[in-house]
């Protein structure tokens, strides 16, 4: 005959998963707030014309680096706003591509990866 497990037993387990499942959700929530923060501080500098705009930046990075942009920051790096861009190709190779964010040049790509 089968035993079923302990009150106890079931009970830590699903603390474990409690636990687990927020370890796992602390990263996703704070880079969210991370990425509501770099849309509100680009809306902020777009609006006072400090930087260009990213569907301009985005039309920049497709010509230079045609596949999917799966992801976009906003960092500041030597004193200039730049808008760093990944990208995956339709190879599926990942390619980063920085764009000044002041004028719209490419600053750096690092190639395929």
């Amino acid at each position: 005959m089968r035993q079923l497990p302990s009150m106890k037993t079931v009970a830590m387990s699903l603390a474990a998963l409690g636990v687990a499942a927020l370890v796992m959700a602390l990263p996703s929530a704070v880079r969210a707030q991370d990425d509501d923060d770099d849309h509100d501080r680009a809306r902020d500098l777009h609006e006072r014309g400090e930087i260009e705009g990213l569907a301009d930046i985005m039309a920049i990075v497709r010509a230079k680096a045609p596949g999917e942009i799966v992801s976009v920051d906003l960092i500041r790096a030597e004193g200039k706003w730049i808008y760093r861009f990944q990208v995956v190709a339709a190879d599926g190779r990942r390619r980063i591509v920085d764009v000044d964010a002041e004028v719209g040049g490419v600053k750096g790509d690092e190639g395929h990866r």
